[in-house]
């Protein structure tokens, strides 16, 4: 009997085991036979977007039942220290998003790229804001946002005081100035963990009318030691000194500097169009807009504000499902669903005919075309240890230390660097 019960349990036990190996055939990654389901993965850093992509990835996998999208999310400081590696192992990211700048030029040159230039979807976006995803003639990479990185202001509040967006750096500090004077600080500035590297473009922009004065950085025709950069960090001194940026402004994280302006005890935020849809969430009720400052007098201004068309979706050179991958690419560029996207995160985007439904979306849609904007400076440097370089010298100075000398310890690291 012993002998009877041990081989019946055997029996049961291989044949458990064969139906295990027949599960794991038919959800194989790689796909291939009839009846299996390819896994793709869409790799990122926006983890505020993950409930609306949940919802569009599911909309995907019902119109491609043999494809299936999981998602790898990461905070932006860690993708862009990691994503390179984590690429090129090929192990994830089939789908994956690249910043502009430093960034998409290091994955260029270690080949993680597929290029996309023949695919039809490319025309699904606008001709004129994917330039940036380009390399040698090739769409390497198709920015999906298209982001106003300069500060939001609370518009409502300004209309209680008797207030309108300044001209000139003189009238931008009138304006601050007022503000401290109604117990409110005028901007919010998230120093622990984006820091300067929002804020600093449209410090900048009237500052260096030169669009190519980082090209010209890196290649040792500029210096950071010049009049240009020197007024920059001389103008984050100012904002520090007369207290137009709250007290310990380097240890204020994110949420922090949101949770100041969504109670209203801060005016402005020193990051960009992007964080809109996050702090009408936390204060419903707030009237939002952008507004750069404009650090020269009015009549030497040229630049009114900041975008950057980023989020750029890939396809990785070293994946086995880049058919899979790219499907997905072509129905995130689909109206409707580019729209969806759009309309739930509160992200302009380059997707052509989107539908705006989103009051913050709508009110802010004239940047795109009745104002002169200046494509994000800090994203022309394509070179990370001299980006770093950069916005160090400006936590520098926050920190206390003199503009020149700030300057000059930045321009160190630029010579030890320059190409």
């Amino acid at each position: 009997m012993k002998r009877t019960y041990s081989s019946a349990v055997m029996a049961l036990l291989a044949l458990l085991l064969i139906l295990a190996g027949c599960a794991g055939e038919s959800n194989s990654s790689e796909g291939g036979e009839s009846g299996d389901k390819t896994q793709i993965n869409f790799m990122h850093w926006r983890g505020e977007d993950k409930a609306v992509l949940d919802d569009i990835i599911s909309k995907f996998e019902n119109e491609n039942p043999d494809i299936t999208v999981e998602m790898s999310i990461y905070p932006s400081d860690q993708y862009q220290a990691t994503a390179q590696r984590m690429l090129q192992e090929g192990s994830t990211g089939d789908v994956f998003t690249s910043f502009p700048g430093a960034q998409f030029e290091a994955l260029q040159t270690a080949g993680v790229f597929e290029d996309l230039s023949g695919e039809e979807f490319v025309s699904n976006f606008d001709e004129n804001l994917i330039s940036v995803g380009q390399k040698d003639g090739k769409q390497l990479a198709l920015p999906y946002q298209l982001v106003f990185n300069m500060p939001i202001y609370n518009k409502g509040m300004f209309e209680e005081l008797g207030l309108e967006v300044p001209k000139s750096w003189t009238e931008f500090q009138e304006l601050c100035d007022t503000l401290l004077d109604n117990g409110i600080t005028p901007i919010a500035f998230p120093g622990a963990d984006i820091g300067p590297n929002q804020f600093m473009n449209s410090m900048m922009m009237n500052n260096a009318l030169d669009e190519e004065v980082f090209a010209k950085l890196i290649n040792g025709e500029e210096s950071l030691t010049n009049e240009w950069w020197v007024k920059t960090l001389e103008d984050f001194q100012l904002l520090e000194q007369k207290g137009y940026i709250q007290d310990d402004a380097l240890g204020t994280n994110q949420d922090a500097a949101m949770q100041m302006v969504a109670s209203e005890e801060a005016a402005m935020l020193a990051t960009g169009s992007y964080h809109m849809a996050s702090l009408l969430g936390l204060n419903p009720d707030l009237q939002l807009d952008l507004l750069a400052p404009i650090t020269v007098e009015e009549s030497e201004a040229k630049y009114e504000g900041i975008n950057t068309a980023t989020f750029m979706l890939a396809v990785n050179s070293k994946s086995e499902k880049k058919d899979q991958a790219k499907k997905f690419i072509d129905f995130l560029s689909q109206p409707e669903i580019a729209s969806q996207y759009a309309n739930e995160t509160g992200q302009h985007l380059t997707v052509n005919d989107v539908t705006y439904e989103s009051e913050v979306l709508k009110n802010t849609a004239y940047w795109i075309d009745e104002r002169t904007t200046r494509f994000q400076p800090r994203f022309l440097i394509t070179n990370a240890q001299i980006e770093d370089a950069v916005l160090s010298s400006i936590e520098s100075v926050l920190g206390g230390e003199d503009p020149m000398a700030a300057a000059e310890a930045a321009q160190k690291i630029v010579d030890e660097n320059k190409e």
